[in-house]
């Protein structure tokens, strides 16, 4: 078991986090869930030590992200996109950059999140870049022009790690202060669930980036030149992992009334304890079949996370179907998984299950 999970004040972080209303509307912040989080000192867990940090290890944050999200999916969701942000200022070579912010970052004076889906998952089937970048001659650096399509927190944020696409077609990835001139944020989305995490369009509009806001690049492929050792898309199967583990938790306690519902909860908490022996194996694991070891995660993870939101939904009989249920909210942001940073081959798994009942 982690350090970080084992600590009694990271128990009672979970606990008040599970038990603490949450916004589920895009008008609101979860500014008490953050607090929370920051008070358990939450902002320090991935940044390295010679910045202030606790230097967590990867093995370690994936549990921390699981349990986390057992008790708030809103508050670890959020996490991951700061901790992502994070994570690439500390993996560039810009040291400057480096010394400048995640000393602020890890204390909290500055909050940052990540817009970067189109360099990744989000309209690569686009015939033009959603983000161009182009040589500024004046700054020495670029001037970024185009829209980030999904961006958590952005109103909330003092830093969008977001990038760009060169003519030649490499790509840059910059730190951009969310106060630069051309940086316009919209408002968030109403979305099925998790609405309160204000994920945002971004418009940048031919904003400057200077030499010292560069965090990778130019380069081909920057998103992969500049993930590293990191969680990677083992973290979205942890917190995947972990909804579930929530989920059924409730599902549990409606079991204790009724224990006639025990065969259908047991196999699913079963599941989950595999999900989390393969999530361990495959972080500690250095191989090439990595990558596909964790897209089999990702795919059984959003599965079991289905399931078990529509398993207890059933249980509940008509009280869950009512708006406002825990069961209800849960079916919903269940649904999450199938649309976030969700791979080609790990959404046609899915949908072939979806459509043909085959696991």
């Amino acid at each position: 078991m982690s350090m970080i999970v084992s600590q009694e004040s990271f128990r009672t972080l979970v606990r008040t986090l599970s038990h603490t209303p949450e916004p589920d509307a895009a008008d609101a912040w979860p500014t008490r869930q953050l607090t929370l989080l920051a008070d358990a000192g939450g902002y320090r867990w991935n940044i390295p030590r010679e910045f202030g940090g606790a230097g967590t290890d990867t093995c370690e944050i994936l549990d921390v992200y699981r349990e986390l999200a057992a008790g708030s999916l809103l508050t670890a969701f959020i996490l991951t996109q700061r901790n992502a942000a994070c994570q690439r200022i500390e993996l560039s070579a810009n040291g400057a950059a480096k010394s400048r912010l995640l000393p602020a970052l890890c204390s909290g004076e500055l909050f940052a999140t990540v817009g970067i889906s189109h360099l990744t998952t989000s309209r690569q089937h686009l015939g033009s870049p959603a983000v161009t970048a182009v040589p500024d001659p004046h700054s020495n650096g670029y001037r970024l022009h185009g829209s980030v399509p999904w961006a958590t927190g952005a109103n909330a944020a003092d830093l969008l790690v977001t990038g760009g696409t060169l003519a030649d077609g490499r790509q840059l990835l910059a730190a951009v202060p969310t106060s630069r001139n051309g940086v316009r944020i919209h408002a968030p989305v109403a979305l099925m669930g998790l609405s309160s995490s204000q994920t945002s369009i971004v418009e940048l509009e031919n904003v400057v980036v200077g030499p010292d806001e560069i965090l990778h690049g130019p380069i081909a492929h920057v998103m992969s030149s500049s993930t590293g050792a990191g969680t990677g898309s083992l973290g979205t199967s942890a917190v995947a992992i972990g909804t579930a583990e929530g989920t059924l938790r409730r599902f549990r306690s409606e079991v204790d009334r009724r224990p006639e519902l025990a065969e259908f909860v047991e196999p699913l908490e079963n599941e989950a304890l595999n999900l989390t022996r393969m999530l361990r194996k495959s972080a500690a694991s250095g191989d090439q079949a990595v990558v596909q070891a964790a897209e089999e995660l990702r795919r059984r993870a959003n599965s079991l996370v289905l399931r078990s939101a529509q398993a207890w939904l059933a249980a509940t009989k008509g009280a869950g179907f009512i708006a406002g249920h825990p069961a209800e909210r849960a079916v919903r942001e269940s649904m999450f998984f199938l649309v976030w940073s969700c791979p080609q081959q790990v959404l046609a798994g899915n949908l072939r299950e979806l459509s043909c009942g085959v696991h």
